[in-house]
């Protein structure tokens, strides 16, 4: 049976949120979670719970890595919850990781306990974004290398573009750099040399520069980014929804006949959100680590565990990670 460690103490809504979407999820995809962390806590969440015995064990892990936290804290830390976790997955215990909290700090422990790809610099962050087009599109890196070289983004295309192929059997996806504008002399020093770099690769199709809006609206299959910049994208992007749903709920409320035509688009309004509701999407897969480390936002709920563990079992079953590795 496939078996994915959570990082049960990690993000603002543990243990309770964490730990009732790693049950719905042990019961949807018909695996085994191992929930890393204090017995005790964890314990008075799975009696909350109707979770059989056999889907879950949990390992003791005595310290918690705050989300305030830096990622130094794992250096003193030792027994962190997701140190034990990423330990797991080193010693074969679990075939994947999921943590929510700490970004830094499920990154950090990733190298350190799971191992870096050979070949690969820096992992990075690969989300996969809602779009208009028949196919999503990926965004590496979403936030976990702030400062990066046009080599690191050349190794982030080249990871994309494996994922691309093989969870979503796109043959040739088309690689874009994220950059001001689509010419090929935009944009600053780095995007200039990654442009240079990933136009001489002939490793896969490079499309040239892409803008903030083919992320979600076709274009390109894998966005090309350093941290910094795909993060205030993404944060951006996700302001620009909740603002929207704002707009809209002061609208339907605003008179009688705007309520009645609610109910009436209701079903179609719920249709269209769940499309670009973050919690849909789960988390992210840490591309350029040796195994399947899957990272959910801090503020996850259930849901949105129960969606990153169906990210962790797809990458499992496509192997995923192993054809990156062949390919670098």
């Amino acid at each position: 049976m496939t078996t994915i460690a959570i990082d049960a103490m990690g993000g603002d809504y543990a243990p309770d949120e964490i730990i009732q979407g790693a049950i719905q999820g042990a019961k949807r995809y018909n695996i085994k979670v191992l929930l890393v962390g204090q017995p005790d806590l964890i314990n008075q969440s799975v009696k909350k719970l109707d979770f059989p015995d056999k889907c879950y064990d949990i390992v003791e892990a005595s310290e918690v890595i705050e989300m305030g936290e830096s990622a130094a804290a794992i250096r003193k830390k030792k027994n962190a919850s997701i140190i034990v976790a990423a330990k797991c997955v080193k010693q074969g215990q679990a075939q994947a990781l999921v943590a929510a909290g700490s970004t830094g700090a499920a990154m950090s422990a990733a190298l350190l306990y799971i191992g870096r790809i050979e070949g690969i610099e820096r992992p990075a962050i690969g989300l996969v974004l809602p779009s208009s087009a028949p196919s999503p599109c990926i965004l590496l890196d979403a936030g976990a290398n702030a400062d990066c070289t046009a080599e690191m983004l050349t190794q982030f295309a080249l990871m994309g573009n494996v994922f691309m192929q093989s969870v979503y059997q796109i043959d040739t996806p088309k690689i874009g750099l994220l950059n001001i504008g689509e010419e090929a002399g935009k944009g600053n020093a780095l995007a200039l040399q990654t442009y240079d770099q990933l136009m001489h690769d002939g490793r896969f199709q490079f499309i040239g520069n892409i803008e903030g809006h083919n992320l979600f609206t076709g274009g390109a299959d894998v966005a090309v980014a350093d941290g910094f910049s795909g993060n205030i994208a993404l944060k951006s992007a996700e302001g620009v929804m909740t603002m929207f749903r704002s707009i809209l709920k002061n609208e339907f409320e605003s008179s009688q006949r705007k309520k009645l035509g609610y109910l009436f688009a209701k079903p179609a309004l719920k249709g269209a959100i769940r499309h670009v509701d973050p919690e849909e999407f789960g988390g992210a897969l840490l591309l350029g680590i040796n195994g399947v480390c899957v990272i959910s936002h801090g503020g996850s709920h259930a849901r949105a565990v129960e969606n990153a563990i169906r990210v962790a079992v797809h990458a499992i079953e496509t192997k995923v990670i192993d054809r990156i590795t062949s390919q670098i």
